[in-house]
């Protein structure tokens, strides 16, 4: 079984920053794929941002040059750097971790709540 907890989120005014962490936890870990989705009410959860087991990034176009996805592999943690935050980032941001199986795990989620 593979767990993964998030922290990180909370309340920021427009234009800071919030740092979210992810860390893997489990049995056999062989993660090939870490990253962010987000979900707000009423709508379907959308990616945010993924990177692979040798670094490749992937960024939703809403996030491309505010948000930075890392990656320490050693601790099996996933980070995403999130700056010059806007009200319409406001969501529950999930981590998403896909094994080498191709199996998918998510984490609980983090509130990330941004306004003035």
């Amino acid at each position: 079984q593979v767990q993964l907890v998030e922290s990180g989120g909370g309340l920021v005014q427009p234009g800071e920053s919030l740092r979210l962490s992810c860390a893997a936890s489990g049995r056999r870990l062989s993660i090939s794929v870490m990253g962010w989705y987000r979900q707000v009410p009423g709508k379907q959860r959308e990616l945010v941002a993924t990177i692979t087991n040798g670094g490749t990034t992937n960024y939703a176009d809403s996030v491309k040059g505010r948000f930075t996805i890392s990656r320490d592999g050693a601790k099996n943690t996933v980070y995403l750097q999130m700056n010059s935050l806007k009200p319409e980032d406001t969501a529950v941001y999930f981590c998403y971790g896909r094994m080498i199986t191709s199996i998918d795990y998510w984490g609980q989620g983090t509130q990330v709540t941004v306004s003035s």
